[in-house]
């Protein structure tokens, strides 16, 4: 298939010029990307996904499995949300929508009237709004359409309800993009079957909407990777099917939520460390080599981290930034564009305002522009004499500009020295930051480039965090440790057995998962082990606790846990 290489410029109109802050604070912002033209018939789908970035996309709404949009927690979706998504600075909002479970059965699967309608409204509110829109088939790829393999019938289904939503957005704008399923698995089958049966999906897919007429015989349209994963089989798969359409109106989708491990934060990948940037930049230049290079254009419609399906601190605040710097720049670079998976968590659907508006700040800048960042946004200062604390520097490219507290630039040499990346923080700065008050957050320091966001680095007075014993004759609601944080912060847990052996869920690894085994609740003043990581511990035994804490403490902790119960005391037993 021969296609049109995706110019090199394309992302030229989306830049915008930022102005130098050096001398007027920590840094410069980058501007939201300026208005895309508006989309002529004849433009080629390379453009038409260009003028897409940046993408948002609408998660736990018409997807919820429930009675309607609200059932998974979000509220009706209304104009005024649309347009303030549009006034962030996003040009696109991809609209996953779970049909199945509105359909009437076969043979015809007719999809109730009232949702298709609710579905038209949401998406003539979008376009409205001056959003380009992608609309899919969500959840239906777990919920029946994985039992392909041994359920035909079930192609049926896929494409009676392709059926009536091309026909009832025949006449639509090329704003509005059609993508065949989201994140297609068949069950019981190994990959290379896999492959074949998604793609006699998306090869009708096609057919069928091309089939449709009208604006649908030259819409865009959207094909995923099995899993909409950027492994190279998975791609090279996707290759195969897109030589076989030889059509110029079709872009492929893959979703990326980073290295599984800093993602989830189990396995010690609590830090955005080599391994995960080297996983982000594999998952690109495979994209760009696989996809883009051949002229195909790229939707990630989906990007995040796994762990926010938890809430967004299962990530240190630092790390989640690198990771988001490092994607935006990444897909820039790679010329791809990205929709931001929110399911409700970042963008507050009735204030309209950002819950983490210093990660929305990192998200929007990258699109125009890279931002320094550093290896750590924490410095943790114990009472007395403070030592001197260096942190290293990450500037991208960009010059620094300065450190500010309260926006009074700090003296160099005084309060610091800057030795290539290596700014040392001065001991009797920290001490008068931390004074001898209470524990936690006693200042802020931004550092600042001459491009991007300022990099936040927080000054904590702490002391070494101190668990004291505890038992529970029920486990079954889990167990609290007494804690006293002292401004000292969580990181990870490690549970092994006294001969070593892993203890615990994930036994391949002793250190826990954030949250999902072990938890910190710091208004309480307990760190919470989990009722699923009691469950899977032996009985009888003793379980080897070991805190680690973002300072460097490591605090030690044993369990014995037997049919009566679980007792938990300070330390480790000698050896």
């Amino acid at each position: 298939m021969q296609r049109r290489r995706s110019p090199l410029a394309r992302w030229l109109a989306l830049a915008v010029a930022v102005v130098l802050g050096v001398g007027l604070g920590p840094s410069a912002q980058a501007a939201p990307p300026p208005d895309p033209d508006p989309v002529p018939t004849a433009l080629g789908a390379e453009r038409i996904v260009a003028d897409m970035q940046p993408g948002w996309n609408l998660g736990n709404t018409l997807d919820a499995v429930g009675a309607d949009e609200t059932a998974w927690g979000n509220p009706r979706v209304t104009p005024e949300l649309l347009r303030a998504v549009r006034a962030e600075g996003f040009r696109s909002i991809r609209i996953p929508v779970t049909w199945g479970q509105h359909d009437g059965g076969a043979p015809d699967h007719t999809i109730d009237p009232a949702v298709l309608d609710r579905v038209a409204e949401v998406v003539d509110l979008a376009l409205d709004a001056g959003l380009t829109v992608l609309l899919n088939l969500h959840h239906d790829s777990w919920m029946w359409l994985n039992q392909y393999p041994t359920q035909p019938e079930a192609k049926d289904r896929f494409l009676a309800l392709w059926r009536q939503i091309a026909d009832r957005f025949r006449d639509y704008p090329r704003t509005l993009l059609l993508e065949s399923i989201n994140e297609p698995q068949f069950a019981g089958v190994d990959d290379a079957r896999a492959y074949e049966l998604l793609n006699d999906l998306n090869m009708a897919f096609v057919d069928e909407v091309r089939a449709s007429g009208g604006g649908n015989a030259q819409r865009v349209l959207v094909l995923p990777t099995l899993h909409t994963d950027a492994g190279q089989a998975r791609l090279d798969a996707l290759v195969d099917t897109l030589d076989e359409l030889d059509d110029d109106n079709i872009a492929a989708t893959f979703h990326y939520y980073g290295y599984w491990p800093f993602s989830v934060n189990v396995a010690g990948g609590y830090r955005f460390d080599d391994t995960a940037r080297a996983d982000m930049l594999g998952a690109f230049d495979r994209v760009k080599t696989s996809l883009v290079d051949r002229g195909v254009p790229v939707i990630l419609g989906e990007y995040g981290l796994l762990g926010f399906d938890r809430h967004t601190g299962t990530i240190e605040q630092g790390e989640k930034l690198r990771f988001f710097e490092l994607f935006g720049w990444l897909a820039r670079t790679h010329d791809v564009t990205t929709m931001w998976w929110d399911n409700g968590q970042h963008l507050d659907r009735v204030a309209h305002t950002w819950r983490d508006p210093q990660l929305f700040d990192h998200i929007a800048t990258s699109w125009t522009t890279r931002s320094g960042t550093a290896t750590t946004d924490q410095l943790f200062v114990r009472q007395g004499s403070p030592a001197d604390q260096t942190v290293t520097l990450e500037p991208h490219g960009h010059e620094f500009t300065g450190v500010w507290l309260d926006g009074r630039r700090l003296k160099r040499s005084d309060d610091y020295t800057l030795d290539g990346d290596q700014l040392t923080l001065h001991g009797s700065l920290l001490a008068a930051l931390a004074g001898s008050g209470d524990y936690g957050v006693r200042a802020a320091l931004e550092v600042g480039f001459s491009r991007g966001v300022p990099w936040t680095v927080q000054v904590i007075r702490a002391d070494a965090p101190v668990l004291s014993a505890a038992a529970t004759a029920d486990p079954a609601d889990g167990f609290a440790i007494p804690t006293r944080f002292n401004g000292d912060r969580l990181a990870t847990m490690e549970a092994v057995y006294p001969d070593g052996a892993f203890a615990g869920p994930h036994s391949w690894t002793s250190y826990k998962e954030f949250d999902a085994a072990f938890a910190p609740d710091e208004a309480g003043d307990r760190i919470l082990l989990r009722p699923a990581f009691l469950a899977e511990l032996a009985q009888p035994s003793t379980v080897l606790l070991t805190f680690h804490f973002w300072s460097g403490e490591r605090v030690a902790y044993t369990l014995e846990v037997g049919e009566g119960g679980v007792v938990g005391t300070p330390g480790h037993p000698a050896a």
